[in-house]
């Protein structure tokens, strides 16, 4: 999908006009990335959560010399998926999720020891 067809999606789900639809996605689009420029994370409970992140300095390779070079650190957006749109995707793989987590036993906390005096 693209972004003219999810305008369409939006003003037909909404009765909307193309126009009014497409407003709407780059208030959301430009909201999302002002916020994660800002450092901000955007959390939509159910679809996932943009952040930022830091990628340090590091050394590589040119691939056709050979040579050594140095690349830059950089700030990368990154998307990590929501647990519903995981399950949504995959539900084989959150009913395997959901059943380990319920066959493993909950350990109880150890109540803090007393002193003695």
């Amino acid at each position: 999908m693209n972004r003219i067809e999810l305008v369409e999606k939006i003003a037909t789900a909404h009765q909307l006009s193309k126009a009014e639809a497409a407003r709407v996605l780059e208030t959301v689009t430009s909201s999302i990335v002002g916020a994660v420029k800002k450092g901000d994370a955007v959390q939509l409970v159910g679809f996932g959560t943009f952040k930022q992140v830091a990628r340090a300095a590091r050394t590589g390779v040119n691939p056709s010399t050979g040579d050594k070079i140095k690349i830059a650190a950089a700030k990368l957006p990154k998307f990590v998926a929501g647990s519903a749109f995981k399950a949504a995707i995959d539900p084989k793989a959150a009913k395997r999720k959901a059943e380990k987590a319920a066959a493993k036993p909950v350990a109880k906390k150890a109540a803090p020891a007393k002193k003695s005096k």
